[in-house]
């Protein structure tokens, strides 16, 4: 001790440096990834390219080649024909996703608060601030698939997306009431999955990566089977005798149709074609015309089919923390932010399940 004075052991200071909070910030960074990371249902189910600078990223798409008998003496680059003969013409067009504005969320800590506080709020507010990032990335993603699903082909020789109405027990969008009262059941709904999985096979998408998420309600009617009357006939997909693999004690359904099944509150239910929607504001329109930005008409939407091949994110900045203590405020403000953008690929690999 000299002159009186101490030299205090700063807890959050890491030795050699002088920054005394810079062991708290990663702490708090590391909490908003983690949030983030587990919050997230649709990050690992499609398609993640990151890019270094730019404001977009572009995917090429590609047709398909065709074959035929060659006759002997014939010139393979000269024999014409409608269709050439021998020549394929292989089609081609590319599809662009673009980064869309920054998205942060932030808060506020007032350090009068802090040194008042008997727990780590610090934790709270940065496992508020991973979810709310969270949320928002799942479900642009999720509203992305079902663009997808109702996106016409990429070229000629490819498929669109499709919509089944599981009630109707039949594909197509020109049964459904946006005002009608959900009615199908659990074995209907087992139907549709199947259905969907068999749509997904004619049109040549790999059997590998494919999902569904549905929303809770209709996820545990896959175990009950109750219909909208909360009327319960158990399925068959508990049924191990004959190869079911869902759980009444763990409310789990694992997979049907070689379909891998997940819940998410994710996502949308409401019509938001008007853009009153929070993703009106995105630089990708994902609906062409029959919504804004991200945002459709969802009304009859609850789950979707899809191969992780159908939808693509672009990266320009990564989910990224900052803080920084204001002395004329007295207090930290800290910002999570990211920087991407969500955009069709495939459509022939969606399929909207609605009712």
């Amino acid at each position: 001790m000299a002159n009186g004075l101490t030299s205090p052991s700063r807890v959050g200071l890491v030795e050699g440096n002088s920054d005394n909070n810079e062991l708290f910030l990663k702490k708090f960074s590391g909490e908003i990834l983690q949030t983030f990371e587990e919050s997230n249902i649709f990050k690992p189910l499609h398609t993640i390219r990151t890019i270094e600078s730019g404001k977009s990223a572009q995917f090429p798409v590609t047709g398909i080649a065709s074959a035929a008998y060659h006759t002997p003496g014939e010139n393979i680059a000269e024999q014409g024909g409608s269709p050439d003969k021998y020549l394929s013409d292989i089609g081609k067009t590319e599809k662009i996703i673009n980064i869309d504005k920054m998205l942060v969320a932030s808060t506020f800590l007032a350090n009068i608060d802090d040194v008042k506080n008997h727990y780590d709020i610090r934790s709270v507010y940065a496992n508020e601030l991973g979810k709310a990032l969270a949320v928002r990335f799942d479900s642009a993603v999720a509203k992305t698939f079902l663009g997808a699903a109702r996106d016409s082909a990429n070229l000629s020789v490819t498929s669109a997306g499709s919509t089944y109405d599981v009630a109707g027990e039949a594909f197509g969008r020109g049964n459904l009431d946006p005002t009608a009262v959900d009615t199908f059941t659990g074995a209907q709904l087992v139907g549709a999955l199947f259905a969907a999985a068999q749509k997904l096979d004619e049109q040549d998408v790999p059997s590998d990566g494919r999902f569904c998420v549905l929303r809770p309600a209709e996820y545990y009617k896959l175990v009950t089977g109750a219909d909208a009357s909360n009327t319960f006939s158990l399925t068959s997909v508990i049924n191990s005798d004959i190869g079911g693999q869902g759980s009444i004690a763990s409310g789990n359904v694992p997979q049907i149709a070689g379909i891998s099944l997940y819940k998410s509150n994710h996502l949308p239910s409401t019509d938001l074609s008007g853009g009153a929607g929070v993703d009106a504001g995105s630089s990708n329109d994902v609906f062409g015309g029959n919504g804004v930005g991200y945002d459709g008409d969802f009304r009859n939407t609850f789950g979707i089919v899809s191969h992780s091949a159908a939808v693509g994110t672009v990266k320009l900045l990564d989910l990224a923390t900052e803080s920084e203590y204001q002395i004329e405020r007295q207090g930290t403000l800290f910002v999570a932010k990211y920087a991407m953008g969500h955009g069709i690929l495939r459509p022939e690999c969606a399929i909207e399940l609605a009712s």
